[in-house]
C-alpha cells in the first residue's frame, strides 16, 4: 500500500479545489451557442463556455458568453431587427391607406365615366340628332370635370359658368333658327344672362353641388395619397450610433450573459425606443390633426357633399335645364330682342332647313334615386366612407404609439416580471422613469443619448406637407378649394349644396320656384300644337319639340 505523505495530500487537495472552482465560475454557454447559430451565424464565433469579456466594446464586460466576433455580429443583426420593427407597422399602415385610395381613385373615375355615358345615353334617346350635332359641349364638361379630379388647376366655378355660357348660346340659336346672330350680338346676349335666368335655378344649385362634391371628393383622394407618402418617407429610419448601442445593449447583451430567455424591462424598452424614434415622435400632433380633418371631410362625403348623390342625376339636372329654358323661350327671346335689337332674318329656304334639322324626339326615362353605378370598387360611396372611417380612426396616434408597439411585438416582460427583467446590466427591476414621446423630452433619456438639437429635416418636410394638407381639408369641409373662393351661401336646400349642421339629412333632389316647373316627356301622347300659337313659336316647338303632353312631377 502506497502511502501519501501528509504535504502531497494537502497539495493533491488543493489542485482539485481549484480546478472545481475554475469549473463552477466557467459556466456553460451551450444555451447561447445555440441561439447565435440559429441566426445563421458561424459556430466558430461562440465559445463553449464563459471568457473573459474584457475585448467587450458595448456590452458589460467580466465573463461572458460573447467573443468579439459575436458582439459585432449581434450588431449587425440590431440594426437589421429595429429597421424590420420600425418598418412593419409603417407598411402595414401605408398598405392601408394605398389601397383606400385605390378603392376611392377607382370609384371616382368610374362615376364620372358612368355618369357621362348615362347623360349620352339619355340625350341620344330625348334629342337625337340635335344633341348629337352639340355633342362636343358636353363632353367637354365632362373633360373638364376629370382634369380637376386628376389635380389639374380647374377653376370649377368659373368652368361651370362656361358651359351655362355656351349652352345658352347653342340653345338660342336652336328655338329661334329663322334669325342669323353674329358673335357680337351673342356677346350682347351674354350680358343679361344673370337676368334672364334662362335655365331657371338649376346652373346655381348644380354649381354649388358640383363645387362643393368635387372639391371634397379630390381633397379626400389627395389626403389619403399624401398620407401613404408620408408614411413611407418617414419609416426609413437609420439608428444613430447612440441608438444603435443601446439597442444592442438592450435585445443582444443579456445573452452575453447567458440569460437567453430574459426579456428587457418594458420602461427600459419604452426609453430606448423613445430615444431611437425620438424625431418620429414629433409627426404626432399634425398627424392627428391631419386624420381629424380626415374625418371631417369624410362625414361631407356621407352627407351634403356626396359626389355620388350630385353626379348620378346630372344629365336629368342638366336635362331639367333645357326644358325650363324651351318652356321660357318667348320671354328670353323678347327680352335678348329688346336689349340687343332685332337680328336679321335668314332666307325662307335655308329658315326652313334649319328648322328639319332642329327636330328630336323627346323620350327619356325619370331618374331612379335607388339606382347605383357599378364600378370598379364594387360598391358604392357610402360603405367606401365608412370602412376608410375605421381605419383612420385606427390610425390615430399612430407614431406616439410605434414604440409601444414595438415592445410588445418584442415580448418585453410584463409588470409581474419587473423584477426578472434585463434592465441594461442585470436582471432587476429598471430604475428609471419612462421619457415621454418627441425630441425636444430626449434630453434627458437615460439609455439613448439624442442630439435635441438636430431636427431630422425629412421629418419636419414631412410635418409641413402634412400641416398643408390639414389646411386643404378644413377649406373642404366648407366646401372651399384653395384656389376657389366660393361666396355663395351655405344654408343648403339639397345634397350637394352644402346643409346646415343641425340638418341631419338634405334632399338630392331640385325644388323649383311656382314659375318653374320639370316637366315629363310622355311619348305616346304627341300631338301638334303648333296651330295654336303665334308663328315664331311655332318654329320653336317645330326645332326644339314636336310635341309634349306636361305632367307635374
Amino acid at each position: 500500500m502506497v502511502r501519501m505523505s501528509f504535504p502531497s495530500f494537502v497539495c493533491t487537495l488543493a489542485a482539485f479545489s481549484l480546478s472545481a472552482l475554475a469549473e463552477l465560475k466557467s459556466k456553460s454557454c451551450s444555451e447561447v451557442r445555440k441561439a447565435y447559430i440559429s441566426k445563421g451565424f458561424s459556430q466558430n464565433d461562440a465559445p463553449y463556455h464563459e471568457i473573459n469579456g474584457d475585448h467587450l466594446k458595448v456590452c458589460p464586460q467580466g465573463f461572458t458568453c460573447c467573443s468579439l466576433a459575436m458582439e459585432e455580429k449581434y450588431s449587425q443583426q440590431t440594426k437589421h431587427d429595429f429597421k424590420n420593427a420600425v418598418t412593419e407597422p409603417c407598411s402595414l399602415m401605408q398598405t392601408t391607406f394605398a389601397s383606400r385610395h385605390k378603392k376611392f381613385d377607382e370609384f371616382f373615375k368610374e362615376l364620372l365615366e358612368n355618369s357621362e355615358k348615362s347623360l349620352n345615353d339619355m340625350f341620344v334617346r330625348t334629342y337625337g340628332r340635335l344633341y348629337m350635332q352639340n355633342s362636343k359641349l358636353f363632353k367637354d364638361l365632362f373633360i373638364e370635370l376629370k382634369l380637376y379630379y386628376g389635380g389639374g388647376s380647374v377653376n370649377l366655378e368659373d368652368m361651370l359658368n362656361d358651359f351655362w355660357a355656351h349652352l345658352l348660346e347653342r340653345m338660342f340659336q336652336l328655338v329661334n333658327p329663322q334669325y342669323s346672330f353674329t358673335d357680337e350680338y351673342l356677346d350682347c346676349m351674354s350680358k343679361y344672362t344673370e337676368d334672364l335666368k334662362p335655365f331657371g335655378d338649376v346652373p346655381r344649385k348644380l354649381k354649388l353641388q358640383v363645387t362643393r362634391a368635387f372639391v371634397a371628393a379630390r381633397t379626400f383622394a389627395q389626403g389619403l395619397e399624401v398620407a401613404k407618402d408620408v408614411i413611407y418617407k418617414v419609416s426609413a429610419v437609420n439608428p444613430t450610433p447612440q441608438c444603435h448601442q443601446a439597442l444592442l445593449k438592450m435585445m443582444y447583451c443579456p445573452y452575453c450573459r447567458g440569460l437567453v430567455t430574459v426579456k428587457p424591462c418594458n420602461n427600459y424598452c419604452l426609453n430606448v425606443m423613445r430615444g431611437c424614434l425620438a424625431n418620429l415622435g414629433d409627426l404626432d400632433t399634425e398627424w392627428n390633426n391631419f386624420i381629424d380633418a380626415m374625418l371631417m371631410v369624410a362625414e361631407r362625403l356621407e352627407g351634403p357633399f356626396n359626389i355620388e348623390s350630385v353626379m348620378d342625376p346630372i344629365d336629368v339636372k342638366i336635362s331639367d335645364a333645357i326644358m325650363n329654358m324651351q318652356e321660357n323661350s318667348m320671354q328670353v327671346s323678347q327680352k335678348v330682342f329688346h336689349g340687343c335689337g332685332q337680328p336679321k332674318t335668314l332666307s325662307q329656304s335655308r329658315s326652313s332647313r334649319s328648322v328639319s334639322e332642329g327636330g328630336f324626339s323627346a323620350r327619356f326615362r325619370p331618374y331612379n334615386p335607388e339606382e347605383r353605378p357599378t364600378t370598379a370598387a364594387g360598391t358604392n360611396l357610402d360603405r367606401l366612407v365608412t370602412d376608410v372611417k375605421e381605419k383612420l380612426k385606427t390610425a390615430k396616434k399612430f407614431w406616439s404609439s410605434l414604440p409601444g408597439s414595438i415592445c410588445a411585438d418584442m415580448l418585453v416582460a410584463g409588470e409581474v416580471d419587473e423584477d426578472k427583467c434585463w434592465n441594461g446590466n442585470a436582471t432587476s427591476r429598471y430604475p428609471f422613469p419612462v421619457t415621454a414621446n418627441g425630441l425636444a423630452n430626449q434630453a434627458h433619456n437615460p439609455d439613448v443619448k439624442v442630439d435635441i438639437t438636430k431636427p431630422d429635416m425629412v421629418i419636419r418636410s414631412q410635418i409641413m406637407n402634412l400641416r398643408v394638407m390639414t389646411n386643404k381639408m378644413k377649406n373642404a369641409y366648407n366646401g372651399i378649394d384653395v384656389d376657389i373662393d366660393l361666396n355663395e351661401e351655405s344654408s343648403g336646400e339639397e345634397s350637394g349644396s352644402g346643409c346646415d349642421d343641425d340638418v341631419q339629412s338634405c334632399n338630392s333632389e331640385f325644388h323649383f320656384n311656382d314659375n318653374v316647373k320639370t316637366q315629363r316627356i310622355d311619348e305616346t301622347s304627341i300631338k301638334d300644337s303648333a296651330s295654336t300659337i303665334g308663328l315664331s313659336h311655332v318654329a320653336l316647338l317645330i326645332s326644339i319639340v314636336l310635341a309634349m303632353q306636361r305632367q307635374w312631377r
